[in-house]
C-alpha cells in the first residue's frame, strides 16, 4: 500500500508540473523556473510521503548530501555522453555546424531537472527500492528496468529496439547507480547530465522527442546503429555499451560496498 500511496503523490505533483511546464511554450526563463519548482516539489513531496508511510526520514533524498552526490552523478553522466557522441562524431555520424540557442538551452536545463528528478523518485527512490526489500537488488533492477525501457515505447519514433536499449542503458544503470550509492542524487546527477547533454549541448532528439535546439546547432545522419536514428542518440549501440559498462562498475561497487540487497525467502530460508 505505501507503493501505491508514494506513486500516487509524487505523479500528481509530477503530473501538475508537467502540464505547467510545458504551458510555458519553451519561453526560457518560465520553463527553467517552472521546471525546477517542478523538480524541487517532487522532491519534497517524496520526502513527506516516505515520512508519513514508512515513519522514517529519507536519508536517500536528504538535502544535505545533495551537492556532493549530484556533483558526481553530473560528472559521469556527461563524461558518458561525450564519449558516446563523440564516437558517433568519428564514425561520420554526428556534426556541429555551428552555435545553437542559448535560450533554448536555458529552457532546456528546467525541462530535463524536472524530467529527470521526477523519474528517478518513481522509478528509483520508490519502485525500485520497495521492490527491492522484498525481492533483492537483482530481480529488482531486472524488473524495474524492463519497466522503464517500456514507458518509454509510447515515445515518438520509438521502436522495441529503442526501448530495449532505454531498459539496459537507462533503467539498469541508473538502479545500478542507486544500489551502489544508496542515494538518489548520483542516478538524479547522471540521468539529467546524460539528457541535458543530448538536448541542451549538443542538440540531438532525446528518447524521439522534439525541441528546441541547445547550445551547439548540431545533426546526427547515417546508419541508425550508430546513430539512434529518429529516436535519438539513446538508440544507438554505442550508448548500449556506455550503459553495459556503467552497470558493470556499479554493480562491482555495490558488492564491493556490501549494499546488494538478498531476496528476503533467501535470507528467511538460510
Amino acid at each position: 500500500m505505501r507503493l501505491v500511496k508514494q506513486l500516487v503523490v509524487v505523479a500528481l505533483v509530477s503530473l501538475a508540473g508537467s502540464v505547467l511546464t510545458q504551458a510555458m511554450g519553451w519561453n526560457p526563463p518560465l520553463t527553467l523556473v517552472f521546471g525546477l519548482a517542478t523538480a524541487a516539489l517532487a522532491l519534497l513531496a517524496y520526502r513527506w510521503v516516505v515520512r508519513k508511510t514508512e515513519k522514517r526520514d529519507p536519508a536517500e533524498a536528504d538535502f544535505r548530501t545533495a551537492p556532493a552526490a549530484l556533483g558526481r552523478g553530473v560528472l559521469i553522466g556527461l563524461g558518458m555522453f561525450a564519449a558516446v557522441i563523440a564516437n558517433i562524431a568519428l564514425l561520420g555520424g554526428y556534426e556541429i555546424r555551428g552555435w545553437g540557442s542559448f535560450g533554448g538551452a536555458v529552457a532546456l536545463l528546467g525541462f530535463m531537472a524536472a524530467a529527470a528528478v521526477t523519474e528517478e523518485v518513481m522509478f528509483r527512490g520508490i519502485l525500485f527500492r520497495i521492490a527491492e526489500e522484498r525481492f533483492g537488488t537483482w530481480i529488482s533492477l531486472v524488473a524495474t528496468g524492463v519497466l522503464f525501457g517500456f514507458v518509454h515505447f509510447f515515445n515518438p519514433n520509438a521502436t522495441l529496439w529503442s526501448s530495449t536499449a532505454i531498459a539496459v542503458e537507462a533503467g539498469f544503470m541508473l538502479a545500478a547507480a542507486y544500489a551502489a550509492t544508496r542515494t538518489l542524487w548520483v542516478p538524479i546527477g547522471v540521468h539529467f547530465a546524460w539528457n541535458y547533454a543530448q538536448g541542451g549541448i549538443f542538440s540531438t532528439s532525446v528518447s524521439g522527442k522534439d525541441a528546441p535546439k541547445g547550445l551547439f546547432d548540431g545533426a546526427t545522419s547515417g546508419h541508425a546503429a550508430i546513430t539512434g536514428g529518429e529516436f535519438g542518440p539513446e538508440a544507438s549501440g554505442y550508448s548500449v555499451l556506455a550503459g553495459v559498462v556503467a552497470t558493470v562498475v556499479f554493480l562491482w561497487l555495490a558488492k564491493r560496498r556490501g549494499t546488494i540487497v538478498p531476496r528476503r525467502t533467501a535470507t528467511l530460508a538460510a
